[in-house]
This record gives structure tokens, C-alpha cells and sequence, in this order.
């Protein structure tokens, strides 16, 4: 990240943390802004954990930085233990600390001494707020992009403290004029960068004002000049989502950003040959390795109807999954009782991949099919803990069961998929209910009728009945029509590029 000798070439910073979900629909906004815009230096700053990602950018001329801190931080031991519960709270409080000193650092390498020069901006996400006022300390504009309705919500008692302790920023904010920040950008998304963590963050390494929008050294709003309300890109479509008269002007509906299938390969040969196939290339006759032509078997039998599809992505490193081992039992039992076979993704999950085994190794049926894959419960479960294109595995699928994030919501829309949701937390509520709501899936289930915490028959018979519903009410022929419907709704729509256009138009020009 040399910059002096290129200082000539206008800098974009796109900064993007959380999970895979979080990240990559925004790493392939920064990939497709790179190619379009070959006379920036683009970055993308997220964590190491993302690494994966490192080549492909390199492709589209695009820098990953990485940043150590962890994408998620889970709860471990008693939830209920008070000395557990504090010292969770100290660590994530020091990871975050260093956290932000880590994202100050590399936006230091990246400007180095020099000034910002018009078309410079940085991009960030929910869960980035850092890059707000990193943004704000080298005096160029920030653009929030996401692939999801912002997944936190202020306080009940936000307003009302707002009014008592900074009546006169909020009266600089209600009484902003058209296209200015206003308190509707604040209640929409901002509201957390008033808050005494980011405060105490900005005023003491920054040496920033304590608030946005204020005289560092008076507090006072800067009524001598008033910022724009910020550019959002939402990377969802309007057929899918509402968008309500009360949010600000300034939000931009996209439709889906989905991210290049070849990315999603966790298998380089897989990659190779899906890409040699695609391309029609006479010499190869299938679409995965040789190594996984397997999980294609199980996908095309002629024997059975096509597999449902289960995910759950990070929800096991969130610490939700509990019992692994109840969890597939669970599965094992919906397969008895329907004829239904599974083609299960671990999201890398490796108390899952021991329970699997654990399994296999009781059971004279199951198959280990390579290193990380296996076939469980008679050949009704194949149990795969690498990755591979949604948009390629999700049209050999009869349903998907998932967790309700965006990727595997969107994905699963855009295959005209029946979904069975479950979800966990943040817009995992909001997508399971809205897919309900547009009739493409049923009422969400609970956590413990898809993970009980137990693995008694008690347990096991509850969650199994509550699934078995739950997929045959998303495979009735309304559910089937109506996904059908909203796919071809969407097909004809590019997220990506209505998002690089906007970023031409309003951010560079």
C-alpha cells in the first residue's frame, strides 16, 4: 500500500466486516466498481478471515487489506454465568479497541501525508462504522452499502434523551432542509454514532468532535454548513422489499448484489471446471472435479426427487447450535418419516463436522465420501462442509431450509426456491417474516424446532413434526408458483451495476 508514487490515481476505500453474508455482497460491489473505474486505487478493508477473497480481487485491480479482528464473537460456556458474561464483555470490548486502532493504521497507509483529492470516498457497511469517522478525519465522503434493511433499530428512549442532552443538534437536524442531513438519516441508520462508545473513540484517538455534524472545539452543530444526507445503497430489489415514504431521499434501492459464482468455490478444481464447462469447453463433460462428482450424483439421481437443501452459514460459530448431534437427528428423523433427502453445508463449522463423523462411524450405512464429505442416514443426507455457487446448486434443489440471511434469502429467491426459514438474529427476523408475507415460505420456525438443545426422543419428535410441516407446506403448489413468480420478477435486474452507476454519478463526477 504504497500510495506516494501513485497518489495521482483518486482513492476508493471499501470497508466491509462481519460474516460472509456481510462482506462479499459488497466485496463484489468493490470488485465491479474496479473494473468500471480503472483510474482508482480500490481497496477493500475487511477481516483476514476473508482472505479467500485476496485473489479475486486482485483480478479486478482491486487491494484486499486485512484486518485481524474476528468476524463474529460468540458467547462460550454458561450464558447465565455473571463472571462469564463480564468477561466476555472485557474481551470483546478490547477486541474492538484494537479493532478500531487496526482500521486507523491502514487508512493511514493508504492516504499516507497526502491531501484527499475530489472523487476520493470511502464505502462502508452496517457493521463499519468505524469508517464513518475515518471518512470524516481525511475529509472525504462516505457511502453506506448493504445488502439488507439495517439490521438495528435505536433505542425507545433514543429520541427522548436526544432532545434533553443536544436539543440544539436536534433542532439543526429537524429543521434541515431538502437533500441535508436530517433526523430521519439519524433514526434510520446513524442513530449509533451518537452514542458514548463512538464519542469517546472520535474525541480522544481522532481528535474529532465528540458528534458528528459539531464544532470539535464548541459542540456547537455547524450551522454554517450543512452536510448532505449520506448515500445509501441498498443491494435489494424493490420487488422484494417496501420501501416506505419516511425513509431519507438519499437510500437508493439496487436489487440483489449477488457475488461471482466463481468465488464461491471452496474447491480450486471444482472452480476450474465449472469455469471450462461454462465456457462450453468440448473437453470437459461436468461441472465439478473429479473429486466431487459425488455430491453431483446425489444431486441428479433419477431414483429420488431432488434434495432440500440445508444451511445455516455462521449460525454455528454464533453459538447458536448447541447440539450438533440433536440437530441432525433431527434431520435424520424428518427423513424417515418423509422420504425427503437433505444435502446438508456446515458453513465450516467443526463441531458439526465432529458430530458427523461421529455418526458415520456408528452407522454400517454411512459413506465417507472424501475429506469433507459424507453420506448419512441410508444415502438421505449428504453432508458437505466446503462450498460451492448458490446459484449453481440451488436449481438442482427441491427447497432450501437456511437461517434467513440475505445471501442464502436472495439466492433463494433468485432460483424460484420454496424456503423454510429459521431465523436467529439481527434481519434474519425481518427476511424469514418477509418471506412469509410474500408467500414463498411459511410462518419462520423457532430455534428449537430446527436446533432443540437436547438430543431426547421427546425433543427430536417435536422439532422433527414442526419441520415435516413446515416443508410440506412450503412444497404445495401456491408456495412453488409463487417463488417461480418473484424469480422471473427479478431475473432481469443488476444490483451490481445500478449501484456502480450511482456511485459514478453522485460520489466521482
Amino acid at each position: 500500500m504504497e500510495m506516494e508514487s501513485r497518489r495521482r490515481k483518486r482513492i476508493a476505500v471499501f470497508m466491509a466486516f462481519g460474516t460472509k453474508g456481510d462482506v462479499h455482497p459488497v466485496a463484489a460491489l468493490c470488485g465491479a466498481f474496479a473494473c468500471d473505474q480503472r483510474e482508482c486505487n480500490v481497496f477493500l478493508v475487511t477481516h483476514s478471515a476473508h482472505e479467500d477473497l485476496s485473489s479475486h480481487l486482485a483480478a479486478l485491480n482491486v487491494t484486499y487489506v486485512p484486518i485481524s479482528s474476528p468476524p463474529v464473537l460468540a458467547v462460550s460456556g454458561d450464558e447465565e454465568n455473571q463472571d462469564e458474561i463480564d468477561s466476555f464483555a472485557r474481551k470483546k470490548k478490547m477486541i474492538a479497541k484494537e479493532h478500531r486502532q487496526e482500521c486507523v493504521t491502514v487508512m493511514e497507509k493508504i492516504y499516507g501525508d497526502g491531501l484527499s483529492l475530489k472523487g476520493d470516498f470511502v464505502v462502508i457497511n452496517f457493521f463499519a462504522l468505524e469508517g464513518w469517522s475515518l471518512a470524516e478525519l481525511y475529509g472525504v465522503p462516505c457511502v453506506v452499502a448493504a445488502p439488507y434493511v439495517v439490521p438495528y433499530s435505536a433505542p425507545s428512549s433514543f429520541e427522548r434523551r436526544f432532545i434533553e442532552e443536544l436539543p440544539l443538534l436536534y433542532k439543526y437536524l429537524q429543521q434541515a432542509p431538502a437533500g441535508k442531513v436530517s433526523w430521519r438519516d439519524v433514526l434510520h441508520w446513524m442513530w449509533p454514532l451518537f452514542t458514548d462508545d463512538w464519542g469517546t473513540w472520535r474525541s480522544e484517538d481522532l481528535r474529532l468532535s465528540a458528534l458528528p455534524f459539531t464544532d470539535p472545539v464548541t459542540d456547537v452543530p455547524s450551522w454554517h454548513d450543512r452536510f448532505p444526507s449520506p448515500l445509501l445503497l441498498y443491494g435489494f430489489s424493490e420487488e422484494v422489499v417496501e420501501c416506505p415514504g419516511y425513509w431519507p431521499s438519499s437510500i437508493h434501492v439496487c436489487g440483489f448484489w449477488f457475488p461471482p459464482a466463481q468465488w464461491q468455490f471452496s474447491c480450486s478444481k471444482c472452480r476450474e471446471s465449472y469455469l471450462s464447462a461454462s465456457l462450453g469447453h468440448p473437453r470437459v463433460a461436468q461441472e465439478l472435479c473429479s473429486g466431487h462428482v459425488d455430491l453431483l450424483h446425489f444431486l441428479a439421481s433419477k431414483e429420488f426427487p431432488p434434495p432440500i437443501f440445508v444451511g445455516l452459514s455462521s449460525i454455528g460459530s454464533m453459538g447458536f447450535m448447541k447440539n450438533p448431534q440433536a440437530f441432525l437427528r433431527v434431520l435424520q428423523s424428518v427423513s424417515r418419516g418423509r422420504s425427503h433427502r437433505f444435502v446438508l453445508f456446515s458453513g465450516g463449522y467443526e463441531p458439526l463436522n465432529t458430530a458427523v463423523q461421529e455418526i458415520a462411524a456408528q452407522t454400517s450405512t454411512s459413506k465417507q465420501d472424501g475429506s469433507d464429505r459424507v453420506s448419512l442416514f441410508e444415502d438421505h443426507l449428504f453432508y458437505f462442509s466446503g462450498s460451492v455457487p448458490y446459484d449453481w446448486l440451488f436449481p438442482k434443489c427441491l427447497a432450501a431450509i437456511h437461517h434467513g440471511g440475505s445471501g442464502s434469502t436472495s439466492a433463494a429467491l433468485r432460483a424460484g426456491l420454496p424456503q423454510v426459514i429459521c431465523p436467529f438474529m439481527l434481519d434474519q427476523f425481518y427476511w424469514a417474516q418477509r418471506m412469509s408475507w410474500l408467500g414463498v415460505a411459511p410462518e419462520p420456525l423457532k430455534r428449537s424446532q430446527l436446533l432443540p438443545d437436547t438430543n431426547d426422543a421427546s425433543s427430536i419428535a417435536e422439532a422433527a413434526q414442526a419441520l415435516s410441516e413446515a416443508i410440506a407446506h412450503a412444497l404445495i403448489y401456491e408456495v412453488k408458483a409463487r417463488a417461480s413468480e418473484i424469480a422471473a420478477r427479478i431475473s432481469h435486474e443488476n444490483g451490481i451495476g445500478k449501484a456502480v452507476k450511482i456511485l459514478n454519478e453522485r460520489v466521482i463526477q
